[in-house]
């Protein structure tokens, strides 16, 4: 490969929401601006900040409102909410975030006990969230996440088909953007290869995201596999804080600092300094002492013959 061209990659930090909301810790707002802004600097430029659901369900996620018009003073800063319904949506639309997520769970049960709505009554809302995006005048991005895309701990098997039928349909109904997650750690890197490379011929380069929990250790190989299939956006949580309520035994998301390190590593340009990601990673788990974190790079540090992908390309 030739050093000089490298190709880019983008880790979106999601432990403010989908972490956080995991925890019965509430971290306090301030402490949620520094870590927008510790993370800022060590060059994550894209990072979900928290999501629009009543405060009376997630206390966690109250502050969502004040961490977007926080992050939105941070210049290139590409900020993200999660929205489970048009109510959540119309707030996002208000605070001028840049994107907000649907879940939409592929697993029929899992839906109803997530979002207490079917897979087919969370693409009508898609249809109107996107009316009523559109009516504000608002160049928010809508992303439908495709979430139990591997399987599901309530229902079992989650066919593929139902999965690329849901994807189409969430695209079909306005949606700009669209993902797949594997919300309970049910997936491995065949099964990954398979439904990226199926799911990017029908929805090209809207397909833009995996999202890979770390239940059963397969996180960053399912990741690769991605990668494999054309992927180049990963959603991940420093420490790998995280899960699903519905996902019994649940170990967290991806790390946040792992997964930037085995993209730098294979020569792909996050724009991520790991030594401040790291420094980072020890601020929030003290902060956040006696809730459960994950991860590795940070036992063993980096390697002492690593060269950042940024190192290469200035040469």
């Amino acid at each position: 490969m030739n050093n000089k061209i490298r190709r880019k990659a983008v880790v979106a930090e999601v432990g403010l929401r989908d972490g956080l909301q995991s925890i019965s810790l509430i971290l306090p707002t301030e402490k949620k601006c520094e870590w927008i802004r510790d993370a800022y600097d060590a060059g994550m430029r894209e990072i979900e900040v928290g999501s629009f659901v009543p405060p009376r369900l997630l206390p966690q996620m109250a502050d969502t409102a004040e961490l977007v018009a926080y992050a939105k003073t941070l210049p290139g800063l590409f900020v993200t909410v999660l929205v489970p319904n048009l109510k959540g949506a119309e707030r996002a639309i208000e605070c001028g975030a840049d994107l907000m997520v649907l879940p939409i769970s592929a697993s029929y049960q899992h839906s109803l006990a997530n979002v207490r709505k079917t897979p087919d009554e969370m693409i009508v809302e898609i249809e109107r969230i996107r009316k009523a995006r559109d009516s504000a005048g608002s160049n928010m991005l809508i992303e439908g996440g495709i979430g139990t895309a591997f399987g599901c701990t309530l229902q079992g098997d989650v066919p593929s088909s139902e999965v690329l039928r849901l994807l189409q349909a969430a695209l079909d109904a306005g949606a700009d953007r669209v993902s797949m997650a594997d919300t309970v750690g049910y997936a491995d890197p065949a099964q990954v290869r398979a439904l990226f490379t199926e799911a990017r011929a029908i929805a090209r380069d809207a397909l833009w995201r995996g999202h890979f929990h770390d239940t059963r250790g397969l996180a960053l190989a399912n990741a690769f596999a991605a990668l494999d299939a054309g992927i180049t956006r990963f959603d991940a949580s420093l420490a790998g804080i995280g899960g699903c309520p519905h996902a019994p035994g649940a170990s967290g998301n991806v790390a946040s600092e792992d997964q930037a390190f085995l993209l730098e590593s294979m020569g792909f340009d996050t724009g991520i300094d790991l030594e401040r990601l790291l420094a980072l990673r020890n601020k929030v788990v003290g902060w956040l002492a006696g809730e459960e974190t994950h991860g590795t790079l940070w036992r063993a540090g980096l390697p002492k013959n690593f060269t950042p992908a940024q190192a290469n390309t200035a040469s």
